[in-house]
C-alpha cells in the first residue's frame, strides 16, 4: 500500500476579506455606472469569507496582460512551492535527496522549465529525479496526482514520491469579462499551494507519520471517470489575454446525476457503503457543487464540514484545495485506525477522481 506520510499547505501572505475583493473586482471589471447587484449577490452567496492572493490587491489593476501575470505566477509560485515542499519534508522526516519522483500540477500559469525543475536546485533534489509536470487537469489534479503517485509506487514500492500543486487563480482574472462565469470565478477562487509526500509499501517505516502525531493513511485504490460530451462544462478558453473561465451552469445537476452511482459502485467493489466512510475529503468546488455532492451521496451535514470550512477561509484553490482539506482532516479530525476515507475531486473533462484511503 502507498502511505501518505506528509501533507503541507501554504498560502500567500496577502489576505483579504471577501468584501474587499468584491470592491476591487467591481472597480476593475464593471463599466462605470453599471449595476453591481449581480456581482454583489454572487460574492455574498459564495460562502467565502477570506482569501489569500498572490499579489497585493491594488496590483491587479495595473497588470499589463497575460505575460506580466504569468511572470508573477512563476515568481510567486516558485516561492510557495518551495515552502510547501520543505514543510512536507520536515513533517515526514525526509530530505530532498530521498525523493525519487515528482508530479507537479497547476492550471493557472505556464512555466517551461516547469516549476519543479526550477525548484530542483533550491530544494536539493537529486539530478536523476523523475519529473512529471501536469497541466490541464484543473481542480481534479490534487486527487488525480495522489492516484498517479499510487500507480508509480505500486511498481516501485521502495521509493518516495512527491506531489506539488501550485495554483494562483487570481492571476487569471479577466478584467474585460463581465460574463456570469467570470463573476462566479471572481467570487470563489483563491491562491495557494500544497505538497504531499508518499512512500511505497517497502519503504523504511521511519517516515510513518503526518507531522501531527497521527498514523499515515494508506491509499487502497483509485478510480477515474471521464464523462463523454461534457468538454464545455469546465475549463479554459485561452486567448490573447490569458485564461478565460468555462463554467457550465448545469454542473451541479451533472454531479447529482452521476457522482452518487460512481461512488457507490467504487465503494461496493471494496465491500463498503457510504456509511462506512468515516472521512470525506472533498474538493470545495463551490456551494452549489457541495450541496449536490451531499445530496447525491445522502451525507450527513457534518461529513463535509472541513470542506465548507476551507471554502470559507481560503476559497477554491483549484488542485491544491483537496490537499488542504486532507491536511485539515489529518490535523483536526483524524479517523479511527482501520476505518475508510474517500478523497474526491472533479475537474475539466468533465471528470472525477476517487481515492479510497484506509487509516
Amino acid at each position: 500500500m502507498t502511505r501518505i506520510v506528509a501533507v503541507h499547505g501554504v498560502l500567500p501572505e496577502h489576505r483579504y476579506e471577501q468584501s474587499e475583493i468584491t470592491e476591487a473586482f467591481a472597480a476593475m471589471c464593471l463599466p462605470p455606472g453599471s449595476d453591481r447587484g449581480v456581482l454583489e449577490r454572487l460574492h455574498s452567496t459564495a460562502t467565502v469569507r477570506t482569501r489569500h492572493l498572490a499579489l497585493p490587491l491594488e496590483r491587479y489593476a495595473s497588470l499589463s496582460g497575460f505575460g506580466e501575470a504569468n511572470d508573477a505566477f512563476i515568481g510567486v509560485g516558485s516561492r510557495l512551492g518551495e515552502q510547501a515542499v520543505k514543510g512536507a519534508l520536515r513533517q515526514a522526516g525526509l530530505c530532498a535527496q530521498d525523493i525519487d519522483m515528482v508530479i507537479s500540477t497547476s492550471v493557472t500559469g505556464i512555466a517551461a522549465p516547469s516549476l519543479e525543475a526550477r525548484l530542483a536546485g533550491r530544494l536539493g533534489l537529486r539530478p536523476d529525479v523523475k519529473r512529471v509536470p501536469i497541466f490541464g487537469l484543473g481542480c481534479v489534479a490534487g486527487a488525480a496526482g495522489i492516484a498517479r503517485l499510487h500507480d508509480y509506487l505500486h511498481g516501485r514500492p521502495d521509493q518516495v514520491a512527491l506531489l506539488l500543486s501550485v495554483e494562483l487563480c487570481s492571476l487569471t482574472l479577466q478584467r474585460a469579462d463581465v460574463s456570469a462565469q467570470n463573476l462566479v470565478a471572481g467570487a470563489l477562487f483563491g491562491d495557494g499551494a500544497a505538497a504531499l509526500l508518499a512512500v511505497g509499501r517497502d519503504r523504511d517505516r521511519h517516515a510513518d507519520g503526518n507531522g501531527q502525531g497521527q498514523p499515515a493513511p494508506t491509499v487502497v485504490a483509485t478510480r477515474s471517470h471521464l464523462y463523454p460530451g461534457t468538454e464545455r462544462m469546465l475549463g479554459w478558453d485561452i486567448g490573447d489575454n490569458g485564461f478565460r473561465i468555462v463554467l457550465g451552469a448545469d454542473l451541479p445537476d451533472l454531479v447529482r446525476r452521476q457522482l452518487g452511482d460512481d461512488v457507490r459502485c467504487f465503494l461496493d467493489d471494496h465491500d463498503l457503503k457510504t456509511q462506512d466512510v468515516t472521512a470525506w475529503v472533498c474538493h470545495p468546488g463551490g456551494p452549489k457543487v457541495l450541496d449536490a455532492v451531499r445530496d447525491t451521496l445522502d451525507l450527513p451535514s457534518r461529513a463535509l464540514e472541513l470542506t465548507w470550512r476551507s471554502l470559507a477561509e481560503v476559497g477554491n484553490l483549484s488542485s491544491a484545495s483537496v490537499l488542504h482539506v486532507l491536511r485539515d482532516t489529518l490535523a483536526l479530525r483524524p479517523p479511527l485506525p482501520g476505518t475508510a476515507g474517500l478523497l474526491l475531486a472533479m475537474g475539466p473533462g468533465f471528470c472525477t477522481e476517487l481515492v479510497l484511503l484506509r487509516w
